[in-house]
């Protein structure tokens, strides 16, 4: 069954607006594992405007489940951080700092040195290594041939056309997904996914190892609450 990660960067955006520790990121992990939750994501970037660096520290060794660290590796200290907390999985995304969002993923022909050092790099450790990419079937080949263990697929444009036409939407998801899958890469996907549009990628694309869901949930659990929201979105999966 598709697994469903957390992404808990908009918990601490709000913690942040305030600046003390209300409410707190690490209880909300926790609690997020407790209502269902069979992983956590963050996605810490260098100006620690949402995650801070002190916090995936603090999370790790309290977990239970899967724990999922995604961001731009080209920062130093982003590698170091994940080498010294060894998540579960890392998820490489190629966001620049002052980006508001993900908002495209790897070539990963152009970038396959870098990225099959990074592949390396985090292997060494143990660690699942995924690549955030299009939704283009030879990047996920390249992906492969760079050393990745998964994929994630890059679900805001299938988010933003789903209403208009679902099938239209995920056709390029599909054969990426399929490409992926006949690579013997493992599947992930995330941004925009919500109650409305989970349900039938799953149903399409039913080897998806994991979708990584973070802002939907939020703005989803301020109306139902998070113990509620969570489940909701475990029944869509």
């Amino acid at each position: 069954m598709t697994k469903l990660s957390v992404n808990i960067n908009k918990i601490a955006t709000l913690r942040n607006a305030r600046g003390a520790n209300m409410p707190d990121v690490t209880a909300a992990a926790l609690n997020c594992e407790k209502f269902g939750a069979q992983g956590i994501t963050v996605h810490p970037r260098p100006d620690e405007r949402h995650i801070r660096y002190s916090d995936v520290r603090a999370i790790r060794p309290l977990l239970k489940t899967e724990f999922n660290i995604e961001g731009n590796p080209c920062p130093e200290s982003f590698r170091e951080l994940v080498l010294e907390v060894v998540p579960d999985q890392v998820t490489l995304v190629p966001d620049a700092s002052d980006a508001i969002t993900s908002n495209a993923g790897w070539d990963t022909v152009s970038n396959r040195d870098f990225l099959s050092e990074m592949c390396g790099l985090f292997h060494s450790k143990g660690i699942r290594v995924s690549i955030f990419i299009d939704p283009v079937p030879e990047m996920a080949v390249a992906a492969k041939e760079c050393g990745a263990d998964r994929v994630e697929l890059y679900t805001e444009g299938y988010a933003a056309n789903y209403h208009k036409d679902p099938a239209a939407a995920i056709a390029p998801y599909l054969r990426t997904a399929e490409a992926a899958r006949a690579a013997g890469l493992g599947l992930n996907a995330g941004h925009d996914l919500n109650l409305d549009n989970l349900a039938y990628f799953i149903r399409t694309i039913p080897w998806t190892d994991e979708v990584s869901i973070g802002h939907a949930i939020i703005c989803d659990a301020l109306y139902m609450g998070l113990e509620k929201t969570i489940k909701e979105y475990l029944a869509r999966i």
